[in-house]
């Protein structure tokens, strides 16, 4: 059985030796893997020397949260939290939480899935926190997302392996957005096999900066590639994905609208690219609260069912495996909900983020006040 709700805790004020960047990243390694789920003894070896910059972004936004969150909510913080209930009704309690009261990021080191088949033409691969997706098509592979670079050896590529996938046969590689923990293998299929991979122009310019821009590319980025536009309508052999542009988590966030078979039956699976988990990490949130209400939109008119994320751990993640590993014959599958629902998953979401927003205003860092 997958059981990971301890990693959904609240996220506690923490003192500011254990912030420190380098104990940040390291303190992840002693969280216990939870049983059915792999454990990553070689993990913290590799991944705080990519991940000790980023740990220290992340433990200033958690420390920030944690004490505008210690403070009493005010009536302007208090109606968008009733909203983001009311929005959330049954299906999304835990969520609503999740965005408005207790976010938790994604680790590098957050214990892995098995690989698994979620559907008959696709695949989920990598962590309860951190998934990369793989759909098989009459023409190849098609991969969303592609983890950590410092994992293709001991994570991707064994799971691909592992899922009867041939990674050879990857043909396309489409990102949720261009920050390190999604375009991790893309470099490697990209060199071997001529893999083309695709990502809204403003998150290429985050990946690979332009000459003049004074910034250097990262050594394990992919070179600039297929450049996805809003609206845009994509096919490989007998499959066809729509791009939606979604800025907010980053400039060049995009979300992908595509279907999934079961037997004899299609859905319609919507997988947001660039979800929020910790507020004060984000390109702009006016624009990824506009995004939000924009992919409700745009899921709606294309009838989405499945609920999809690149960060599933705020989803019961593990759980929904579960179901899916135990089912019976003819019970449906635990990623397939109703259009309605999914519409106000996203709006709860905008709501909780005003919250988030809100309370940023009233609470800002020490080091922001004049």
């Amino acid at each position: 059985m997958f059981d990971y709700s301890g990693s959904l805790r609240r996220c506690e004020p923490l003192s500011r030796q254990a912030l420190h960047p380098v104990r940040l990243c390291r303190m992840q390694s002693d969280l216990a893997a939870p049983k059915g789920v792999q454990q990553r003894g070689h993990a913290m070896k590799t991944s705080c020397k990519y991940h000790v910059a980023k740990a220290g972004a992340l433990a200033f936004a958690l420390a920030g949260l944690a004490m505008a969150q210690n403070k009493p909510d005010s009536a302007a913080v208090k109606e968008h939290i009733e909203k983001a209930k009311k929005l959330a009704g049954k299906e999304w309690t835990k969520q609503e939480d999740f965005f408005c009261e207790n976010p938790v990021p994604n680790r590098a080191n957050d214990p892995l899935i098995e690989p698994v088949k979620l559907f008959d033409n696709f695949y989920a691969l990598g962590s309860v926190s951190t998934t990369i997706y793989a759909i098989t098509t009459t023409e190849g592979i098609v991969l969303i997302d592609a983890g950590y670079p410092d994992q293709v050896d001991s994570v991707v590529l064994p799971q691909l392996k592992k899922a009867g996938l041939d990674e050879s046969k990857i043909k396309y590689v489409f990102l949720g957005h261009g920050h390190v923990d999604h375009y991790g293998a893309a470099k490697y299929l990209q060199d071997k096999y001529g893999t083309k991979v695709a990502a809204a122009g403003p998150d290429w310019d985050l990946m690979v900066p332009p000459a003049n821009s004074g910034k250097q590319a990262r050594d394990d980025a992919p070179h600039r590639d297929m450049v996805l536009t809003d609206g845009q309508t994509v096919k490989i052999g007998d499959f066809q994905m729509q791009v939606v542009t979604i800025p907010g988590h980053t400039e060049g966030s995009v979300s992908y609208i595509f279907p999934v078979k079961e037997g004899k039956k299609t859905y319609v699976a919507g997988l947001y690219g660039g979800t929020v988990l910790v507020p004060r990490i984000a390109w702009n949130l006016d624009e990824y609260q506009k995004s939000l209400l924009k992919w409700a939109d745009a899921a709606k008119k294309a009838n989405v069912t499945v609920q999809l994320q690149n960060h599933p751990h705020m989803l019961d993640f593990p759980s929904k495996l579960d179901q899916l590993q135990s089912r019976k014959a003819g019970a449906p599958n635990p990623f397939v909900v109703t259009n309605e629902a999914y519409g106000r998953y996203f709006r709860m979401i905008q709501e909780c983020t005003a919250a988030q927003k809100q309370r940023m205003v009233e609470n800002p860092p020490a080091n922001t006040k004049k």
